[in-house]
């Protein structure tokens, strides 16, 4: 492995989130995008190839340094990995309106659930799974919410055109397998979409 990826490698190791490739550039300021794009491949293959129990995965706007899906399952019986906290149906609800819809403000959040959403909008932002990403051309410039990259990484993606479309989730919802916890909440999920 040449240097330049194992300079990568101690730096995504030593990272509790995924960095950005213009973050991995500044460790080497010499090193070309050509470069740190094959050491970032060689590191790849090198976790590929060798049957290593970790990846390297590019999601969250940067790459990681992830557990291998197949281990997941006996690292969290034991109890060795944090997971963070579930989020709960109407935060979800929320969240998902967010994401399918931003920049999105709070008025236009509480039209399509039909409730408040300050509490779970505070409770998102605690989270740094949504920010304030602009302000609103109307009355009172209201503040406008976008996903933040911690919500790409919390749900595995690596650009927000990774989303399921709309209508692939409308289907999702509907079929018998699915899980939901009320007509309402599938509806507005589904019509979320601009």
């Amino acid at each position: 492995m040449n240097s330049l990826a194992k300079l990568l490698e101690a730096a995504l190791f030593a990272s509790p989130r995924p960095i950005p490739t213009e973050e991995l550039a500044s460790l080497d300021k010499k090193a070309s995008k050509a470069a740190l794009r094959s050491a970032l491949d060689e590191l790849r293959e090198h976790y590929n190839v060798d049957g290593h129990g970790v990846e390297l995965a590019e999601q969250g706007g940067g790459w990681q340094i992830l557990t291998r899906p197949e281990y997941t399952d006996a690292i969290e019986r034991a109890q060795l990995a944090v997971r963070p906290h579930r989020l709960s149906g109407a935060a979800l609800e929320t969240l998902a309106i967010i994401a399918y819809r931003q920049p999105i403000g709070r008025a236009e959040i509480g039209e399509i659930r039909g409730v408040d959403v300050g509490a779970i909008l505070k409770s998102l932002l605690e989270r740094g799974l949504v920010e304030v990403v602009a302000r609103g051309e109307g009355l009172g410039r209201p503040l406008l919410y976008g996903t933040t990259p911690l919500f790409l990484e919390q749900f595995a993606l690596r650009h927000l055109e990774e989303l399921p479309r709309i209508d692939e989730l409308a289907i999702a919802l509907r079929s018998p397998n699915a899980v939901v916890s009320g007509t309402a909440e599938a509806e507005s999920v589904s019509t979320g979409a601009p």
